[in-house]
Protein backbone atom coordinates (compact mmCIF):
# COMPACT_ATOMS: atom_id res chain seq x y z
CA UNK A 1 0.00 0.00 0.00
CA UNK A 2 1.25 3.47 -0.87
CA UNK A 3 1.20 6.32 1.63
CA UNK A 4 2.30 9.94 1.47
CA UNK A 5 5.13 10.26 3.98
CA UNK A 6 7.83 12.69 4.98
CA UNK A 7 11.36 11.36 5.08
CA UNK A 8 11.22 11.19 8.87
CA UNK A 9 7.97 9.23 8.79
CA UNK A 10 9.45 6.88 6.20
CA UNK A 11 12.57 6.29 8.30
CA UNK A 12 10.34 5.29 11.22
CA UNK A 13 8.27 3.03 8.98
CA UNK A 14 11.38 1.39 7.56
CA UNK A 15 12.78 0.74 11.02
CA UNK A 16 9.47 -0.80 12.07
CA UNK A 17 9.37 -3.05 9.01
CA UNK A 18 13.02 -4.02 9.59
CA UNK A 19 12.27 -5.33 13.07
CA UNK A 20 13.80 -2.52 15.11
CA UNK A 21 13.06 -3.14 18.79
CA UNK A 22 14.67 -0.18 20.60
CA UNK A 23 14.88 3.48 19.56
CA UNK A 24 16.22 6.49 21.45
CA UNK A 25 16.70 10.16 20.58
CA UNK A 26 16.87 13.71 21.82
CA UNK A 27 14.65 16.26 20.03
CA UNK A 28 16.36 18.40 17.42
CA UNK A 29 15.17 19.82 14.12
CA UNK A 30 15.13 18.32 11.52
CA UNK A 31 15.23 14.87 13.18
CA UNK A 32 12.53 15.15 15.86
CA UNK A 33 9.66 13.43 14.06
CA UNK A 34 11.65 10.20 13.59
CA UNK A 35 11.26 9.11 17.21
CA UNK A 36 7.80 10.64 17.47
CA UNK A 37 6.67 8.31 14.67
CA UNK A 38 8.61 5.32 16.00
CA UNK A 39 6.82 5.75 19.34
CA UNK A 40 3.50 5.08 17.59
CA UNK A 41 4.47 1.45 17.04
CA UNK A 42 3.66 -0.49 20.20
CA UNK A 43 6.21 -3.17 19.28
CA UNK A 44 9.11 -0.71 19.62
CA UNK A 45 10.51 0.58 22.89
CA UNK A 46 11.05 4.30 22.25
CA UNK A 47 12.44 6.91 24.63
CA UNK A 48 13.38 10.55 24.76
CA UNK A 49 16.82 10.43 26.34
CA UNK A 50 18.26 13.36 28.33
CA UNK A 51 20.79 13.94 25.53
CA UNK A 52 22.17 12.40 22.34
CA UNK A 53 25.09 10.67 24.06
CA UNK A 54 22.70 8.83 26.34
CA UNK A 55 20.43 8.01 23.39
CA UNK A 56 23.30 6.48 21.42
CA UNK A 57 24.54 4.53 24.43
CA UNK A 58 21.01 3.17 24.95
CA UNK A 59 20.92 2.04 21.32
CA UNK A 60 24.41 0.59 21.61
CA UNK A 61 23.50 -1.40 24.72
CA UNK A 62 20.34 -2.67 23.02
CA UNK A 63 22.40 -3.78 20.02
CA UNK A 64 24.85 -5.68 22.23
CA UNK A 65 21.90 -7.38 23.93
CA UNK A 66 20.80 -8.65 20.52
CA UNK A 67 18.04 -6.20 19.59
CA UNK A 68 17.98 -4.14 16.41
CA UNK A 69 18.24 -0.56 17.58
CA UNK A 70 18.26 3.00 16.28
CA UNK A 71 19.40 6.36 17.63
CA UNK A 72 18.27 9.60 15.95
CA UNK A 73 19.64 13.12 16.32
CA UNK A 74 20.34 16.32 14.44
CA UNK A 75 23.84 16.89 13.13
CA UNK A 76 25.19 18.76 16.18
CA UNK A 77 23.74 16.01 18.35
CA UNK A 78 26.31 13.64 16.90
CA UNK A 79 29.00 15.90 18.35
CA UNK A 80 27.47 15.25 21.78
CA UNK A 81 27.37 11.51 21.03
CA UNK A 82 30.82 11.33 19.42
CA UNK A 83 32.46 9.54 22.35
CA UNK A 84 30.36 6.35 22.14
CA UNK A 85 30.04 6.71 18.36
CA UNK A 86 33.76 6.22 17.74
CA UNK A 87 34.10 3.35 20.20
CA UNK A 88 31.05 1.55 18.77
CA UNK A 89 32.84 1.28 15.44
CA UNK A 90 35.40 -0.93 17.16
CA UNK A 91 32.94 -2.97 19.21
CA UNK A 92 30.68 -3.68 16.27
CA UNK A 93 27.17 -5.00 16.83
CA UNK A 94 25.08 -7.99 17.80
CA UNK A 95 21.68 -6.73 16.75
CA UNK A 96 21.80 -4.21 13.89
CA UNK A 97 22.62 -0.65 14.91
CA UNK A 98 21.69 2.47 12.91
CA UNK A 99 22.50 6.08 13.81
CA UNK A 100 20.42 8.68 11.98
CA UNK A 101 22.15 12.05 11.59
CA UNK A 102 19.85 14.78 10.24
CA UNK A 103 22.06 17.54 8.83
CA UNK A 104 20.83 21.08 8.30
CA UNK A 105 22.34 22.75 5.21
CA UNK A 106 21.27 26.36 5.21
CA UNK A 107 21.00 26.30 9.02
CA UNK A 108 17.23 26.60 9.15
CA UNK A 109 17.35 25.83 12.87
CA UNK A 110 20.96 25.22 13.81
CA UNK A 111 24.05 27.01 15.05
CA UNK A 112 26.37 25.60 12.41
CA UNK A 113 26.37 23.86 9.02
CA UNK A 114 28.66 20.89 9.59
CA UNK A 115 28.61 18.05 7.07
CA UNK A 116 28.36 14.82 9.03
CA UNK A 117 29.35 12.68 6.07
CA UNK A 118 32.89 13.35 7.27
CA UNK A 119 32.13 11.43 10.46
CA UNK A 120 31.88 8.10 8.59
CA UNK A 121 35.51 7.80 7.42
CA UNK A 122 36.66 9.43 10.66
CA UNK A 123 34.88 6.87 12.85
CA UNK A 124 35.27 4.02 10.33
CA UNK A 125 31.58 3.14 10.03
CA UNK A 126 29.31 2.45 7.07
CA UNK A 127 27.14 5.27 5.70
CA UNK A 128 23.98 5.55 3.61
CA UNK A 129 22.26 8.61 2.05
CA UNK A 130 18.67 8.36 0.73
CA UNK A 131 17.37 10.82 -1.87
CA UNK A 132 13.62 10.66 -1.17
CA UNK A 133 11.04 9.23 1.22
CA UNK A 134 10.83 5.86 -0.52
CA UNK A 135 14.57 5.45 -0.21
CA UNK A 136 14.42 6.50 3.44
CA UNK A 137 12.21 3.52 4.13
CA UNK A 138 14.08 1.08 1.92
CA UNK A 139 17.59 2.15 2.88
CA UNK A 140 16.86 1.86 6.61
CA UNK A 141 15.87 -1.76 6.14
CA UNK A 142 19.08 -2.38 4.21
CA UNK A 143 21.06 -0.53 6.90
CA UNK A 144 20.04 -3.06 9.54
CA UNK A 145 20.99 -5.94 7.24
CA UNK A 146 24.39 -4.42 6.44
CA UNK A 147 25.02 -3.65 10.11
CA UNK A 148 24.53 -7.26 11.13
CA UNK A 149 26.23 -8.83 8.11
CA UNK A 150 29.39 -6.75 8.42
CA UNK A 151 29.34 -6.29 12.22
CA UNK A 152 29.38 -2.52 11.95
CA UNK A 153 27.21 0.46 12.94
CA UNK A 154 25.62 2.33 10.03
CA UNK A 155 25.47 6.13 9.88
CA UNK A 156 22.24 7.07 8.10
CA UNK A 157 22.75 10.64 6.86
CA UNK A 158 19.77 12.75 5.82
CA UNK A 159 19.23 16.49 5.44
CA UNK A 160 16.42 18.93 6.18
CA UNK A 161 14.83 18.65 2.71
CA UNK A 162 14.85 14.85 2.85
CA UNK A 163 13.47 14.83 6.41
CA UNK A 164 10.58 17.21 5.75
CA UNK A 165 9.69 16.69 2.08
CA UNK A 166 6.89 14.25 1.37
CA UNK A 167 6.59 11.54 -1.26
CA UNK A 168 4.74 8.31 -1.96
CA UNK A 169 6.08 5.33 -0.04
CA UNK A 170 5.25 1.69 -0.69
CA UNK A 171 4.75 0.16 2.75
CA UNK A 172 5.15 -3.51 3.54
CA UNK A 173 4.76 -6.00 6.34
CA UNK A 174 7.31 -6.02 9.15
CA UNK A 175 9.76 -8.89 9.44
CA UNK A 176 9.54 -11.08 12.49
CA UNK A 177 11.00 -9.10 15.39
CA UNK A 178 13.82 -11.28 16.74
CA UNK A 179 16.23 -10.42 19.54
CA UNK A 180 19.41 -12.44 19.16
CA UNK A 181 20.99 -14.27 22.07
CA UNK A 182 23.69 -12.41 23.96
CA UNK A 183 27.01 -14.20 24.39
CA UNK A 184 29.56 -12.78 26.80
CA UNK A 185 32.57 -11.64 24.78
CA UNK A 186 34.96 -9.46 26.75
CA UNK A 187 37.44 -9.13 23.89
CA UNK A 188 34.71 -7.71 21.63
CA UNK A 189 32.76 -5.48 24.00
CA UNK A 190 35.29 -4.31 26.61
CA UNK A 191 37.45 -1.66 25.00
CA UNK A 192 40.67 -1.82 26.97
CA UNK A 193 43.81 -0.82 25.06
CA UNK A 194 44.86 -4.47 24.74
CA UNK A 195 41.56 -5.43 23.12
CA UNK A 196 41.22 -2.27 21.03
CA UNK A 197 44.64 -2.72 19.40
CA UNK A 198 43.57 -6.10 18.07
CA UNK A 199 40.08 -4.97 17.07
CA UNK A 200 41.42 -2.03 15.06
CA UNK A 201 42.77 -4.55 12.55
CA UNK A 202 39.33 -6.15 12.39
CA UNK A 203 37.75 -2.75 11.75
CA UNK A 204 40.00 -2.27 8.71
CA UNK A 205 39.06 -5.74 7.44
CA UNK A 206 35.35 -4.90 7.80
CA UNK A 207 35.83 -1.76 5.74
CA UNK A 208 37.65 -3.73 3.04
CA UNK A 209 34.71 -6.14 2.80
CA UNK A 210 32.31 -3.19 2.72
CA UNK A 211 34.27 -1.65 -0.15
CA UNK A 212 33.40 -4.68 -2.25
CA UNK A 213 29.76 -4.44 -1.16
CA UNK A 214 29.67 -0.75 -2.14
CA UNK A 215 30.63 -1.58 -5.72
CA UNK A 216 27.80 -4.07 -6.12
CA UNK A 217 25.04 -2.90 -3.80
CA UNK A 218 21.74 -1.65 -5.26
CA UNK A 219 21.96 1.62 -3.31
CA UNK A 220 24.59 2.89 -5.75
CA UNK A 221 23.39 3.08 -9.32
CA UNK A 222 24.32 4.50 -12.70
CA UNK A 223 21.57 6.11 -14.74
CA UNK A 224 22.69 6.56 -18.33
CA UNK A 225 21.65 9.54 -20.39
CA UNK A 226 23.91 11.70 -22.50
CA UNK A 227 27.54 10.76 -21.86
CA UNK A 228 28.76 14.24 -22.66
CA UNK A 229 28.18 15.13 -19.02
CA UNK A 230 28.50 12.79 -16.06
CA UNK A 231 27.23 13.82 -12.64
CA UNK A 232 28.23 12.19 -9.35
CA UNK A 233 25.81 13.13 -6.60
CA UNK A 234 23.89 11.92 -3.55
CA UNK A 235 20.89 12.75 -1.37
CA UNK A 236 18.72 15.74 -2.22
CA UNK A 237 21.39 17.04 -4.59
CA UNK A 238 20.46 14.21 -6.96
CA UNK A 239 16.90 15.57 -7.21
CA UNK A 240 18.16 19.08 -7.95
CA UNK A 241 20.63 17.84 -10.57
CA UNK A 242 17.94 15.76 -12.29
CA UNK A 243 15.67 18.79 -12.47
CA UNK A 244 18.39 20.88 -14.13
CA UNK A 245 20.02 18.38 -16.53
CA UNK A 246 17.28 15.81 -17.14
CA UNK A 247 18.42 13.26 -19.73
CA UNK A 248 21.16 15.56 -20.98
CA UNK A 249 23.54 13.94 -18.52
CA UNK A 250 24.34 10.57 -16.97
CA UNK A 251 24.26 10.10 -13.21
CA UNK A 252 26.22 8.10 -10.67
CA UNK A 253 23.83 8.27 -7.75
CA UNK A 254 25.58 7.39 -4.51
CA UNK A 255 23.31 5.87 -1.87
CA UNK A 256 25.97 3.92 0.00
CA UNK A 257 28.53 6.63 0.61
CA UNK A 258 31.13 5.05 2.88
CA UNK A 259 33.16 3.24 1.84
CA UNK A 260 32.69 4.80 -1.59
CA UNK A 261 32.36 2.53 -4.68
CA UNK A 262 35.72 3.09 -6.37
CA UNK A 263 35.10 0.59 -9.17
CA UNK A 264 31.79 2.22 -10.10
CA UNK A 265 33.36 5.67 -9.97
CA UNK A 266 36.16 4.56 -12.33
CA UNK A 267 33.74 2.88 -14.71
CA UNK A 268 31.57 6.00 -14.81
CA UNK A 269 34.35 8.60 -15.01
CA UNK A 270 36.14 6.83 -17.86
CA UNK A 271 33.18 7.01 -20.28
CA UNK A 272 31.73 10.47 -19.70
CA UNK A 273 33.01 13.70 -21.21
CA UNK A 274 32.82 16.28 -18.46
CA UNK A 275 32.58 15.07 -14.87
CA UNK A 276 30.60 17.22 -12.45
CA UNK A 277 30.20 16.58 -8.72
CA UNK A 278 27.06 18.09 -7.22
CA UNK A 279 26.84 17.97 -3.45
CA UNK A 280 25.89 20.29 -0.60
CA UNK A 281 28.43 21.72 1.83
CA UNK A 282 31.79 19.91 1.99
CA UNK A 283 33.44 18.43 -1.16
CA UNK A 284 33.28 14.92 0.29
CA UNK A 285 32.65 13.12 -3.01
CA UNK A 286 34.78 15.52 -5.02
CA UNK A 287 37.91 15.02 -2.92
CA UNK A 288 37.58 11.26 -3.14
CA UNK A 289 37.11 11.27 -6.92
CA UNK A 290 40.16 13.49 -7.37
CA UNK A 291 42.15 11.14 -5.12
CA UNK A 292 41.36 8.39 -7.64
CA UNK A 293 43.05 10.46 -10.34
CA UNK A 294 40.01 11.83 -12.17
CA UNK A 295 39.56 15.49 -13.02
CA UNK A 296 36.16 16.76 -11.96
CA UNK A 297 34.42 20.05 -11.34
CA UNK A 298 32.42 20.83 -8.22
CA UNK A 299 33.16 23.44 -5.60
CA UNK A 300 34.92 25.67 -8.15
CA UNK A 301 31.40 26.59 -9.22
CA UNK A 302 29.15 25.51 -6.38
CA UNK A 303 29.04 27.18 -2.96
CA UNK A 304 30.31 25.35 0.10
CA UNK A 305 27.77 27.25 2.22
CA UNK A 306 23.97 27.04 2.29
CA UNK A 307 21.62 24.61 0.53
CA UNK A 308 21.73 23.91 -3.17
CA UNK A 309 18.71 24.37 -5.42
CA UNK A 310 18.10 24.05 -9.18
CA UNK A 311 18.71 27.77 -9.78
CA UNK A 312 22.14 27.65 -8.12
CA UNK A 313 23.14 24.53 -10.07
CA UNK A 314 21.85 25.93 -13.37
CA UNK A 315 23.67 29.20 -12.90
CA UNK A 316 26.90 27.32 -12.04
CA UNK A 317 26.98 24.83 -14.90
CA UNK A 318 24.53 26.13 -17.53
CA UNK A 319 24.70 29.94 -17.22
CA UNK A 320 23.46 30.47 -20.78
CA UNK A 321 20.34 28.44 -20.04
CA UNK A 322 19.61 30.10 -16.70
CA UNK A 323 15.82 29.98 -16.57
CA UNK A 324 14.24 31.49 -13.53
CA UNK A 325 10.63 31.03 -12.64
CA UNK A 326 8.56 34.18 -12.89
CA UNK A 327 8.77 35.90 -9.54
CA UNK A 328 6.50 38.63 -8.24
CA UNK A 329 8.69 41.40 -6.87
CA UNK A 330 6.86 41.91 -3.59
CA UNK A 331 8.71 41.95 -0.31
CA UNK A 332 7.17 39.83 2.45
CA UNK A 333 6.53 41.67 5.72
CA UNK A 334 9.57 41.64 7.99
CA UNK A 335 8.92 39.11 10.75
CA UNK A 336 11.93 38.72 13.05
CA UNK A 337 11.75 35.83 15.52
CA UNK A 338 10.35 36.86 18.89
CA UNK A 339 9.32 35.32 22.18
CA UNK A 340 5.61 34.45 21.93
CA UNK A 341 2.92 36.55 23.64
CA UNK A 342 2.74 35.35 27.23
CA UNK A 343 6.14 33.61 27.05
CA UNK A 344 7.27 33.07 30.66
CA UNK A 345 10.88 33.85 29.73
CA UNK A 346 10.08 37.49 28.95
CA UNK A 347 9.79 38.65 32.57
CA UNK A 348 13.30 37.49 33.54
CA UNK A 349 14.88 39.04 30.46
CA UNK A 350 12.99 42.26 31.04
CA UNK A 351 14.35 42.37 34.60
CA UNK A 352 17.89 41.63 33.38
CA UNK A 353 17.68 44.36 30.73
CA UNK A 354 17.78 46.96 33.51
CA UNK A 355 21.36 46.00 34.45
CA UNK A 356 23.96 47.44 32.11
CA UNK A 357 26.97 45.58 33.54
CA UNK A 358 25.40 42.12 33.23
CA UNK A 359 26.66 39.61 30.65
CA UNK A 360 24.11 36.91 29.79
CA UNK A 361 25.50 33.66 28.42
CA UNK A 362 22.59 32.00 26.66
CA UNK A 363 21.78 28.56 25.39
CA UNK A 364 19.94 26.64 22.67
CA UNK A 365 16.16 27.06 22.84
CA UNK A 366 13.41 29.67 22.71
CA UNK A 367 15.32 31.78 25.22
CA UNK A 368 18.04 32.40 22.62
CA UNK A 369 15.63 35.08 21.44
CA UNK A 370 16.54 37.14 24.48
CA UNK A 371 19.18 38.57 22.13
CA UNK A 372 16.54 40.32 20.04
CA UNK A 373 15.51 43.96 20.56
CA UNK A 374 14.09 45.51 22.59
CA UNK A 375 15.33 43.14 25.33
CA UNK A 376 18.90 42.75 23.99
CA UNK A 377 20.10 40.67 26.92
CA UNK A 378 21.73 37.55 25.45
CA UNK A 379 25.41 38.09 24.68
CA UNK A 380 26.79 34.61 23.96
CA UNK A 381 25.28 31.40 22.54
CA UNK A 382 27.51 28.42 21.71
CA UNK A 383 25.83 25.06 22.16
CA UNK A 384 23.62 23.01 24.46
CA UNK A 385 24.66 23.53 28.08
CA UNK A 386 27.33 26.14 27.34
CA UNK A 387 25.44 28.94 29.11
CA UNK A 388 26.72 27.82 32.49
CA UNK A 389 30.20 26.56 31.51
CA UNK A 390 30.93 29.46 29.14
CA UNK A 391 29.61 31.71 31.88
CA UNK A 392 32.23 30.25 34.23
CA UNK A 393 34.94 30.99 31.70
CA UNK A 394 33.71 34.52 31.05
CA UNK A 395 33.55 35.29 34.75
CA UNK A 396 37.01 33.88 35.42
CA UNK A 397 38.48 35.73 32.45
CA UNK A 398 36.82 38.94 33.60
CA UNK A 399 38.26 38.51 37.08
CA UNK A 400 41.72 37.91 35.62
CA UNK A 401 41.38 41.21 33.84
CA UNK A 402 40.36 42.98 37.04
CA UNK A 403 36.86 43.57 35.72
CA UNK A 404 33.69 42.72 37.56
CA UNK A 405 30.91 42.03 35.08
CA UNK A 406 28.07 40.08 36.65
CA UNK A 407 27.50 36.89 34.68
CA UNK A 408 24.05 35.30 34.34
CA UNK A 409 23.73 32.03 32.45
CA UNK A 410 20.27 31.12 31.17
CA UNK A 411 18.99 27.74 30.01
CA UNK A 412 15.74 25.83 29.82
CA UNK A 413 14.61 22.80 31.79
CA UNK A 414 15.32 20.33 28.98
CA UNK A 415 18.74 21.88 28.34
CA UNK A 416 19.55 21.63 32.05
CA UNK A 417 18.87 17.88 31.94
CA UNK A 418 20.74 17.62 28.61
CA UNK A 419 24.07 19.13 29.64
CA UNK A 420 23.67 21.78 32.31
CA UNK A 421 24.14 19.73 35.46
CA UNK A 422 27.87 19.08 35.03
CA UNK A 423 28.49 22.79 34.41
CA UNK A 424 26.61 23.68 37.60
CA UNK A 425 28.75 21.18 39.51
CA UNK A 426 31.79 23.04 38.15
CA UNK A 427 30.32 26.32 39.44
CA UNK A 428 29.95 24.85 42.93
CA UNK A 429 33.22 22.92 42.99
CA UNK A 430 35.33 25.88 41.86
CA UNK A 431 33.25 28.50 43.71
CA UNK A 432 32.58 30.67 40.67
CA UNK A 433 30.47 33.71 41.65
CA UNK A 434 27.96 33.57 38.82
CA UNK A 435 24.22 33.10 38.45
CA UNK A 436 22.38 30.35 36.57
CA UNK A 437 18.78 31.06 35.58
CA UNK A 438 16.88 27.84 34.79
CA UNK A 439 13.79 28.69 32.77
CA UNK A 440 11.48 25.79 33.56
CA UNK A 441 8.52 25.90 31.17
CA UNK A 442 7.62 22.22 31.70
CA UNK A 443 8.36 21.11 28.14
CA UNK A 444 11.01 20.89 25.41
CA UNK A 445 9.42 23.76 23.58
CA UNK A 446 11.31 24.97 20.51
CA UNK A 447 11.41 21.55 18.82
CA UNK A 448 7.65 21.09 19.18
CA UNK A 449 6.67 20.32 22.78
CA UNK A 450 8.39 17.03 23.53
CA UNK A 451 8.40 15.47 26.99
CA UNK A 452 11.58 15.56 29.08
CA UNK A 453 12.65 14.19 32.49
CA UNK A 454 10.93 17.10 34.23
CA UNK A 455 7.47 16.69 32.69
CA UNK A 456 6.47 13.45 34.39
CA UNK A 457 5.51 11.72 31.12
CA UNK A 458 7.32 9.51 28.60
CA UNK A 459 7.11 9.87 24.82
CA UNK A 460 4.29 7.31 24.86
CA UNK A 461 2.31 9.34 27.37
CA UNK A 462 2.99 7.04 30.30
CA UNK A 463 3.18 8.63 33.76
CA UNK A 464 6.69 8.45 35.21
CA UNK A 465 8.85 10.04 37.91
CA UNK A 466 9.13 13.81 37.52
CA UNK A 467 12.75 14.80 38.07
CA UNK A 468 12.87 17.86 40.34
CA UNK A 469 15.29 20.55 39.16
CA UNK A 470 15.42 22.27 42.56
CA UNK A 471 16.41 19.03 44.26
CA UNK A 472 19.26 18.57 41.79
CA UNK A 473 20.42 22.15 42.35
CA UNK A 474 20.47 21.58 46.12
CA UNK A 475 22.13 18.18 45.74
CA UNK A 476 25.11 19.55 43.78
CA UNK A 477 25.77 22.04 46.57
CA UNK A 478 24.04 25.36 45.89
CA UNK A 479 23.18 26.80 49.29
CA UNK A 480 19.49 27.06 50.11
CA UNK A 481 19.72 30.84 50.68
CA UNK A 482 21.15 31.18 47.16
CA UNK A 483 18.22 29.51 45.40
CA UNK A 484 15.12 31.41 44.27
CA UNK A 485 12.10 29.63 42.82
CA UNK A 486 9.80 32.20 41.24
CA UNK A 487 6.77 32.70 39.03
CA UNK A 488 8.16 34.79 36.12
CA UNK A 489 4.70 36.32 35.57
CA UNK A 490 5.19 38.01 38.97
CA UNK A 491 7.46 40.91 38.02
CA UNK A 492 8.06 42.02 41.62
CA UNK A 493 9.25 38.55 42.64
CA UNK A 494 11.34 38.34 39.47
CA UNK A 495 12.99 41.71 40.05
CA UNK A 496 13.76 40.82 43.66
CA UNK A 497 15.31 37.48 42.68
CA UNK A 498 17.47 39.09 40.01
CA UNK A 499 18.51 41.81 42.46
CA UNK A 500 19.49 39.27 45.13
CA UNK A 501 21.46 37.26 42.58
CA UNK A 502 23.15 40.39 41.22
CA UNK A 503 24.47 41.35 44.67
CA UNK A 504 25.54 37.85 45.64
CA UNK A 505 29.23 36.93 45.54
CA UNK A 506 28.51 33.19 45.63
CA UNK A 507 27.09 30.65 43.17
CA UNK A 508 23.41 31.48 42.78
CA UNK A 509 20.48 29.82 40.98
CA UNK A 510 17.11 31.24 39.95
CA UNK A 511 14.47 28.75 38.82
CA UNK A 512 11.45 30.18 37.03
CA UNK A 513 8.38 27.97 36.94
CA UNK A 514 5.60 28.69 34.49
CA UNK A 515 4.51 26.39 31.64
CA UNK A 516 4.99 27.37 28.02
CA UNK A 517 2.15 29.60 26.84
CA UNK A 518 1.59 27.36 23.81
CA UNK A 519 0.88 24.15 25.74
CA UNK A 520 -2.70 23.20 24.90
CA UNK A 521 -3.79 22.94 28.52
CA UNK A 522 -2.39 26.41 29.21
CA UNK A 523 -4.14 27.86 26.17
CA UNK A 524 -7.44 26.38 27.32
CA UNK A 525 -6.96 27.68 30.85
CA UNK A 526 -6.11 31.18 29.67
CA UNK A 527 -8.60 31.35 26.78
CA UNK A 528 -10.35 34.69 26.79
CA UNK A 529 -7.85 36.37 29.10
CA UNK A 530 -6.27 39.48 27.67
CA UNK A 531 -5.12 42.96 28.62
CA UNK A 532 -6.68 46.26 27.57
CA UNK A 533 -5.23 49.78 27.25
CA UNK A 534 -7.20 52.69 28.67
CA UNK A 535 -6.40 55.32 26.07
CA UNK A 536 -7.44 58.13 28.42
CA UNK A 537 -4.75 57.14 30.95
CA UNK A 538 -2.03 56.06 28.51
CA UNK A 539 0.88 58.53 28.36
CA UNK A 540 2.60 56.71 25.46
CA UNK A 541 5.73 56.21 27.61
CA UNK A 542 6.22 52.91 25.74
CA UNK A 543 7.33 50.94 28.78
CA UNK A 544 4.99 48.15 27.69
CA UNK A 545 6.49 48.19 24.19
CA UNK A 546 9.93 47.62 25.74
CA UNK A 547 8.82 44.23 27.06
CA UNK A 548 9.03 43.00 23.48
CA UNK A 549 5.59 41.39 23.51
CA UNK A 550 4.35 40.97 19.92
CA UNK A 551 0.74 41.43 21.06
CA UNK A 552 1.51 45.07 21.89
CA UNK A 553 1.94 47.55 19.06
CA UNK A 554 2.07 51.28 18.45
CA UNK A 555 -0.58 52.11 15.85
CA UNK A 556 -1.34 55.66 14.74
CA UNK A 557 0.41 56.93 17.87
CA UNK A 558 -1.79 54.72 20.08
CA UNK A 559 -0.62 51.75 22.12
CA UNK A 560 -2.88 48.81 21.30
CA UNK A 561 -2.98 45.21 22.51
CA UNK A 562 -4.19 42.53 20.09
CA UNK A 563 -6.66 40.52 22.18
CA UNK A 564 -6.40 37.58 19.76
CA UNK A 565 -2.70 37.24 20.62
CA UNK A 566 -2.63 38.30 24.28
CA UNK A 567 -3.02 35.58 26.90
CA UNK A 568 -3.29 37.86 29.92
CA UNK A 569 0.14 37.24 31.44
CA UNK A 570 -0.07 40.84 32.83
CA UNK A 571 3.60 41.71 32.41
CA UNK A 572 2.50 44.88 30.61
CA UNK A 573 0.09 45.67 33.44
CA UNK A 574 2.94 45.49 35.94
CA UNK A 575 5.41 47.64 33.98
CA UNK A 576 2.86 50.44 33.41
CA UNK A 577 3.34 53.17 36.04
CA UNK A 578 0.12 54.95 35.11
CA UNK A 579 -2.39 52.10 35.61
CA UNK A 580 -3.46 52.47 32.00
CA UNK A 581 -3.45 48.72 31.28
CA UNK A 582 -5.83 46.31 32.95
CA UNK A 583 -6.53 42.60 32.72
CA UNK A 584 -9.84 41.58 31.14
CA UNK A 585 -11.77 38.42 30.40
CA UNK A 586 -11.49 36.81 33.83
Amino acid sequence: MKKLMSGNEAIARGAFEAGCSVAAAYPGTPSTEILENLSLYKEIYAEWSPNEKVALEVACGASISGARSLAAMKHVGLNVAADPFFTMAYEGVNGGLVIVSADDPGMHSSQNEQDNRLYAPFAKVAMMEPADSQECKGFIKEAFEVSEKYDIPVLFRVTTRICHSKGLVETGDPVERVVKDYKKDVKKYVMTPAHARIIHYEVEKRLARLKNYANHCPLNKIEWGSKEIGIVTSGISYQHAREVFGNNASYLKIGFSHPLPDEMIRKFAQVVGKLYVIEENEPYLEHHIKSLGFACVGKEYLPICEELNPDIIRKAFLPKEDKKLHQVDIQAPHRPPVLCPGCPHRGVYYALSKYKDVVVTGDIGCYTLGMMPPLNVTDVVICMGASVSAGIGFKRGSMQGNRNEKVFGSMGDSTFFHSGITGLIDVVYNKTPMVLVILDNSITAMTGHQENPGTGKTIKGEITTKVDIAQIVRAVGIKGENIRIIDPYDLTATNNAVKDAYHSEEPFVIITKQPCALIKEVQKKRAGLHCVVDQEKCTKCKACIRTGCPAIALKHDRVEIDSSMCNGCTLCVQVCKFDSITKAGE
